[in-house]
């Protein structure tokens, strides 16, 4: 159906199961959510920095799913798949418009200039030239068919107020344009269509409150280049002086479409509302309103509405009755009495109570076998086993359990998980503990959130209140953890964690638990009042040429590298901005915040990049020791990247401006020697040059003196 834009949320799609969709976020995220049960099986995150373009979509041949990133990036995984960094990749040469997946004919890929590849032909050659067909023409709508198992594509475009419609028959390689009929003071603000008997039926939701239909036979003897389409009405929204103004439609049989828009009648306020009219008798069937407002769009699979309705994605079944004059008038004698829908909180897929409410609707009857029961709210704690009630029922029953038992039926629900519903359910059980948290300010399940971070696949999108409760509680062992771990933390966090870091004392930190495997094997930790000075010189630097580093005395714990530089931080502070260095992020994200960082932080945090940085170059590799050391680079960027941020504050404090001054020294330094580096190896290559032009069976002494 017509997908507008708008709100939260891109779009949705069938998943691998009539009961599952996809629902694709306007930003980073796609979530698999099964709806009878009401919860999610599958959520996964690009990067930040990164987003998703167009809607995510399943093959139904392979059960794999497929996103588009940043216009041209493929990604392709599966159930299993938990960090989309580690799924196949592919980048193609032109902007990808939208995918559409066809149930027997696999998908199908059509680019912003009009060009359209199967997946399959595109993968054999991800960097093929797509030719550009609409040239300044912009796609509006597309949808894809099957019409004797032959994949049909049919889109829209726009160009200087002028529609146009391609339709193109993929195994054929026939492409068919058109131009769409004008309307006088009114252009088509959504499209549908549908193929029956190799005709296409296209419906426009036009401005002027009118649905009109377009008939265009698949099958063409002309070879006419530009062909117009006219058009018939089919409906006008318009009902007892009330005007429909909508903005998304669907079909839902030959006889009804669903409309959602604002009802305004003369004189009073317009409302948002969801209607259903029979095109067959231009009655409007029934109209529910929607006071929370929507996002404008609108989808329809297996007799199932979906919409938002304010933060909520509201799900209502439908049946349509058979297309008679008495049901269109409302005299139908059997007609059945309005039933209840489901509303499923979309803002928390993660929350232990996913249900969040059921109310009664004036909706089309649903289907008996397909009512969704109300689940009563229960105090006590489940009696049933996990695998007889769902996840989000069973947290919903231990929510006043006393602690033990919360915990006890947390351990035994994640040990009973199973895949595709295993991730789902380790992000409730977290959101479940944090819940607790945030109403018992003395409950923190300290040992308990650890175990589940460090023995499970998990990613901040999942459980995105983790790391801010930790933040609260100080808890940087946690913290570190999470950082090590989650591939999609929001850059506004890692610097919360660095600010944590940085302002924590020492003597705190000696006493809680700290990861220091990334530090252990470079730190020097000296107890004693003496200051250590050996002239060592590595990659071209001398301590004593160069000045010492800091004039400061050393204080009683001192940390010392073997040429003299001592250590800012202490061991557990150090392993806690390591893990910080190893974070993903995105600098335009990033450098806003890191502007905030106060000033005193900011010079701390360079020293210890600075000391870094001489401890890599102390090595011949430039590497760390230890594992998850900080590499060169990311030393180099943080230290960039930090500089960029402060550069006015670190000239301007004094203690900042010897630091500067040995920082540029050693760069200097390593420049030149690195220069050197380079006339030797381009001597070494002139030499080895000379050589082979000599006879081999010549016996000689040669002396290089480099000077």
């Amino acid at each position: 159906g017509g997908v507008g834009l708008g709100g939260g949320l891109l779009a949705l799609e069938p998943g691998p199961d009539p009961d599952h969709v996809l629902l694709t976020d306007r930003g980073r995220t796609a979530t698999l959510f099964k709806v009878s049960d009401q919860k999610p099986l599958g959520c996964w995150s690009v990067k930040h920095g990164q987003i998703i373009t167009c809607p995510v979509v399943c093959n139904f041949e392979t059960h794999e799913y497929i996103a588009v990133q940043d216009d041209k990036v493929l990604r392709i995984w599966k159930n299993k798949d938990i960090n989309l960094d580690k799924v196949f990749k592919a980048t193609l040469s032109a902007d990808v418009y939208r995918i559409h997946s066809l149930s027997n004919g696999g998908p199908v890929v059509l680019f912003k200039g009009g060009g359209i590849r199967t997946l399959d032909v595109l993968l054999e050659a991800p960097q093929q030239e797509i030719e550009n067909i609409i040239s300044d023409e912009v796609i509006k709508w597309s949808e894809a068919f099957t019409e004797g198992q032959q994949p049909v594509l049919i889109f829209a475009t726009e160009k200087d107020g002028d529609f146009f419609v391609y339709v193109q028959k993929l195994k054929m390689n026939s492409l068919h344009k058109y131009k769409l009929e004008q309307q006088e003071l009114s252009k088509p603000l959504s499209f549908t269509a549908y193929i029956k008997n190799q005709m296409i039926t296209l419906l426009c939701l036009y401005s002027n409150d009118a649905v009109y239909k377009v008939l265009i036979p698949l099958q063409q003897n002309t070879e006419e280049e530009e062909q117009i389409l006219s058009k018939s009405l089919l409906l006008n929204l318009s009902v007892s002086g009330s005007v429909l103004k909508g903005t998304s439609f669907v079909v839902l049989d030959k006889d009804h479409i669903a409309v959602l828009g604002s009802l305004a009648a003369s004189g009073e306020e317009s409302k948002e509302c969801l209607t259903i009219w029979n095109t067959k008798f231009q009655t409007l069937q029934i109209s529910k309103e929607l006071p929370l407002g929507t996002s404008g769009q609108l989808w329809c699979y297996e007799e199932k509405f979906f919409f938002t309705h304010g933060k909520v994605l509201t799900v209502i079944m439908y049946k349509c009755e058979t297309s008679s004059l008495a049901a269109a008038v409302g005299k139908l004698k059997d007609s059945q009495t309005p039933d209840v829908s489901s509303f499923v909180n979309w803002n928390t897929l993660g929350d232990e109570e996913l249900v969040v409410s059921f109310q009664s609707q004036q909706s089309v009857a649903l289907k008996s076998e397909s009512k969704m029961t109300l689940r009563s709210k229960r105090n006590a704690v489940a009696k049933v086993q996990p695998d007889t009630v769902s996840v989000g029922q069973l947290l919903l029953n231990l929510k006043d359990a006393p602690t033990t038992v919360f915990e006890d039926e947390l351990r035994q629900l994640m040990s009973k998980a199973q895949m595709p519903d295993f991730q789902a359910t380790i992000g409730c059980v977290i959101t479940a503990l944090i819940n607790r948290c945030k109403t018992n300010p003395k409950y923190y399940p300290r040992s308990f959130l650890l175990q589940i971070v460090q023995t499970r696949d998990l990613s901040y999108s999942l459980c995105p209140d983790l790391m801010a409760v930790a933040l609260e509680k100080k808890d940087v062992h946690l913290l570190q953890i999470c950082l090590q771990r989650f591939p999609d933390i929001p850059e506004e966090i890692t610097y919360a964690c660095l600010k944590v870091f940085l302002s924590i004392s020492e003597a705190y930190l000696q006493r809680v638990d700290v990861n220091l495997e990334s530090v252990i094997c470079y730190i020097d930790i000296e107890f004693n009042n003496k200051e250590v000075k050996t002239e060592i010189v590595e990659n071209g630097f001398n301590a004593e040429r160069e000045q010492d580093i800091w004039d400061t005395k050393v204080t009683k714990e001192t940390h010392l590298t073997a040429d003299g530089e001592f250590c800012p931080v202490g061991p557990q502070k150090a392993a806690l901005l390591n893990a910080v260095l190893h974070s993903a992020y995105s600098e335009t994200f990033l450098l806003p915040h890191l502007k905030n960082l106060p000033a005193q932080q900011a010079v701390l945090f360079l020293r210890y990049l600075y000391y870094l940085y001489v401890k890599c170059s102390e090595k011949i590799n430039t590497t760390l020791p230890g594992i998850r050391s900080p590499t060169i680079n990311q030393i180099m960027d943080w230290m960039c990247l930090l500089l960029d941020a402060h550069f006015t504050v670190m000239v301007m404090l004094p203690e900042a401006k010897q630091l500067l001054s040995n920082l540029h020294k050693f760069v200097r330094a390593q420049v030149r020697f690195y220069s050197e580096l380079n006339k030797i190896e381009g001597s070494l290559r002139e030499l080895q040059r000379l050589n082979h032009q000599k006879d081999p069976h010549t016996y000689s002494i040669e002396v290089l003196e480099l000077i």
